[in-house]
């Protein structure tokens, strides 16, 4: 069945329908990983956005229980050129067509994604729709215009507290959209995790005696989350902390720095990182639209640790005086190489000597 994928400056798409017949509105994104197409559909930092994918062919090894980031995907669409009717994984269940049927989950095929990716790049992301042929594309990509985008975190965040037993250092975890994969590299290493809501307060974090706090990946704006920063602000300095993606922005933004909206963000598996201390290069995986502002550092405790080989923005920060760092990208997911491990050592080292000192 034809649909388009209508965008907010009037631009028109037109190819196949698949997964749901739901008509969703989003912004337009695109990620650059070749492999990964569950783990990004069910990662909730994609929260009302619909993915383009790069690669041409998505679906080939099926939709599996293991690889799943989040129970509910939160994605307001897919795009690709092509996918797998028949897919070839002894560990599929599904097809992805069938899988996003399920889920709700409307996508389209057929349509030349590299034009429509090079937009993205030229013009930035936009909001856009999936609608039938019949729709007005100019009616619609007005609508666009004046939509907003908002309430992410309260979306995908765990509406209560529940905890992950372990014997080791007890962390807690403040879940703005947390991906699975943190979790188990805490687990990994035999931690006692707590995950709370977004909003809970300072108080309740403290008075569950942690080691350790982790601040989560998820999507939209930092800027919105007036009381998240304020709860960082409380709670930083106490105990060792770690941030994740919207974790580092939010602990940035809690220490006086800025962020901006990037034109196209960063998404994908395969992006090159220095590490400045040792400049090692490390290939990473990436999400997010939203960069620290270099320029408000200036005034802060914070220092630059990472930064991005593409386009030189920022990807790691440290506090010079309190137990503390943070990174953009996303070290619990292996792009191949398992690069970035090493950074849940890192914060069980902080731990260590934050309380062999104090």
């Amino acid at each position: 069945m034809k649909r388009k994928l209508v965008l907010e400056n009037g631009m028109e798409f037109i190819g196949e329908g698949f997964g749901s017949d739901q008509f969703t509105v989003g912004e337009v994104v695109f990620t650059t990983g070749m492999t990964g197409y569950q783990e990004t559909m069910s990662d909730p930092s994609f929260h009302k956005q619909i993915i383009v994918f790069t690669y041409p062919l998505i679906g080939n090894y099926g939709i599996n229980p293991s690889d799943f980031e989040s129970l509910n995907p939160f994605v307001g669409g897919v795009v690709v050129h092509e996918f797998a009717h028949t897919e070839s994984h002894w560990q599929s269940q599904m097809n992805i067509d069938y899988f996003l049927k399920k889920q709700n989950i409307p996508g389209l095929s057929g349509i030349d994604t590299r034009a429509l990716v090079k937009m993205i790049r030229t013009k930035g992301s936009m909001k856009g729709k999936f609608c039938d042929l019949s729709e007005d594309t100019a009616q619609v990509a007005q609508k666009l215009q004046n939509t907003i985008l908002e309430h992410h975190v309260p979306e995908v965040s765990t509406p209560r507290a529940y905890s992950a037993p372990g014997e080791g250092y007890r962390i807690v975890l403040i879940d703005y959209g947390m991906k699975k994969s943190i979790l188990k590299e805490l687990c990994l290493r035999k931690c006692d995790v707590v995950v709370v809501p977004y909003n809970t307060n300072a108080r309740s974090i403290l008075e569950l005696n942690p080691d350790g706090i982790m601040l989560s990946n998820g999507p939209g704006d930092p800027q919105e989350l007036n009381d998240s920063i304020e709860i960082i602000k409380q709670i930083s300095g106490k105990v060792p902390i770690f941030g994740i993606c919207l974790g580092h922005q939010l602990f940035a933004i809690a220490h006086g720095a800025k962020t901006y909206k990037m034109l196209f963000g960063h998404r994908g598996a395969n992006h090159p990182v220095k590490e400045l201390k040792t400049n090692r290069v490390h290939i990473t995986s990436q999400n997010h639209g939203y960069a620290v502002e270099e320029d408000s550092l200036k005034n802060t405790p914070l220092e630059i640790t990472h930064r991005a080989l593409n386009d030189g923005t920022i990807e790691g920060l440290c506090h010079k005086e309190n137990y503390a760092f943070t990174v953009q990208y996303h070290p619990e997911s292996s792009p191949g190489p398992n690069d970035n491990e090493y950074l849940f050592n890192q914060f069980m080292n902080l731990i260590r000597d934050f309380k062999n000192t104090h």
